[in-house]
């Protein structure tokens, strides 16, 4: 992994973050703040990001490339899209990671360390960053839970079709 060091609040991050969907409802000053806390890494592939278990505070957003989730060495999902979000869930449970995440091929990401959100800012900085991140973790969570749902219900219909077949 090539890794920056913290990013600096210079126009041209703010506009690179910008271009990210969940990033653009933050006021230029959380970006600002965003930006203290974030670093940018590069992996090659076959590298691992996250891995199931660890208790680390980062959270990534996909920059460029392909990551593939892996949950005890079984694939359960590829992340593709500049901007999504991934090692979120760690954050708001408080529990240890629940899947590992490689990357596939090269790949950048935006990581943010949510521990430094408490040593860096401000109580009132703090708390903008966090409302922020946790009203895009409840944005990604609904989104996920509406395709799973989905999921559900054409895996339940296959079975239906079936089960029909065997009669």
């Amino acid at each position: 992994m090539i890794e920056s060091r913290y990013l600096k609040d210079n126009v041209q991050n703010i506009q690179r973050l910008m271009t990210l969907p969940p990033l653009r409802q933050f006021e230029t000053r959380n970006l600002k703040q965003l930006l203290r806390l974030s670093r940018i890494r590069e992996y090659e592939h076959g590298e691992l990001i996250i891995n199931e278990g660890d208790t680390d505070p980062w959270i990534y957003f996909l920059l460029s490339g392909t990551v593939s989730v892996e949950k005890e060495g079984i694939s359960i999902g590829i992340i593709d899209n500049v901007g999504e979000m991934f090692g979120e869930m760690r954050i708001l449970d408080g529990l240890t990671r629940s899947a590992s995440v490689y990357a596939e091929g090269k790949t950048v990401c935006l990581a943010i360390d949510t521990s430094a959100a408490t040593n860096r800012l401000s109580s009132d900085e703090r708390a903008d960053i966090l409302f922020l991140l946790y009203r895009i973790f409840t944005e990604y969570i609904s989104m996920r839970l509406h395709l799973a749902y989905n999921e559900l219900i054409e895996a339940g219909k296959e079975l239906r079709q079936l089960a029909g077949k065997k009669e």
